[in-house]
């Protein structure tokens, strides 16, 4: 066996535990923790496939941004571990099909690639991991897919946004859409209040200040 095949099977033992554990680890942080391992062992496996730029955006995107942020906001919430893992063996049935059905499907296709290499899409494939090639493909082949799954990206930032807002009480709040709706009219209102009586407001008729009856 060859010492790149023995790295790749060492980080892909790796990574399929560390997956495990994301799972099956009761600590939020210690699953997020797991998941940043994972992300490090496809990169190695990424490397190793001589595709240097996937491996070098998936450490730097993944881990140096989104998990940083999911670990903040794991670390800043306070999430009650139990009340999470109410109702789970109810799910669990239908989460073990789907689990089923992803790895026939993933067993389908490593096994018809191990029996049918395919040596015209290795040679086509063999430099994917530069940029220059991988830009091609993304803006050439699959133009409407890299579109498609920007939209689908957009809506799912637009639907996170409009499911999480939530007005506090205890905070002020000023719509933008009432001051956009005002009008010149509706700012200043002119009040029109009956008279004070000379007594109440202490005036005599000469406009002298009336005298205070003594008191009792």
């Amino acid at each position: 066996m060859e010492f790149k095949t023995a790295l790749f099977y060492v980080f892909s033992t790796i990574l399929v535990l560390a997956a495990t554990r994301v799972i099956t680890a009761r600590n939020p942080v210690h699953a997020a923790l797991f998941l940043v391992l994972s992300f490090f062992s496809a990169a190695a496996v990424w490397m190793l496939l001589k595709a240097e730029f996937l491996a070098i955006i998936l450490v730097l995107v993944y881990v140096g941004a989104v998990m940083v942020l999911f670990l903040f906001v794991v670390m800043m919430l306070d999430i009650n571990i139990d009340k999470m893992r109410e109702g789970f063996w109810g799910y669990f049935p239908l989460a073990a099909t789907v689990g089923a059905v992803i790895v026939l499907e993933m067993a389908a296709v490593l096994l018809r690639g191990f029996w049918m290499p395919d040596t015209q899409a290795v040679i086509s494939t063999a430099n994917i991991g530069g940029t220059k090639e991988l830009g091609k493909l993304i803006y050439t082949q699959y133009v409407y897919a890299f579109e498609i799954a920007g939209v689908v990206l957009l809506v799912a930032i637009v639907a996170a946004v409009a499911l999480t807002l939530r007005r506090r009480k205890d905070s002020k709040y000023f719509s933008p859409a009432d001051a956009v709706k005002v009008k010149r009219s509706d700012r200043v209102r002119i009040v029109s209040m009956k008279a004070e009586s000379e007594r109440a407001r202490g005036i005599s008729g000469n406009g002298q200040a009336a005298p205070v009856p003594p008191a009792e």
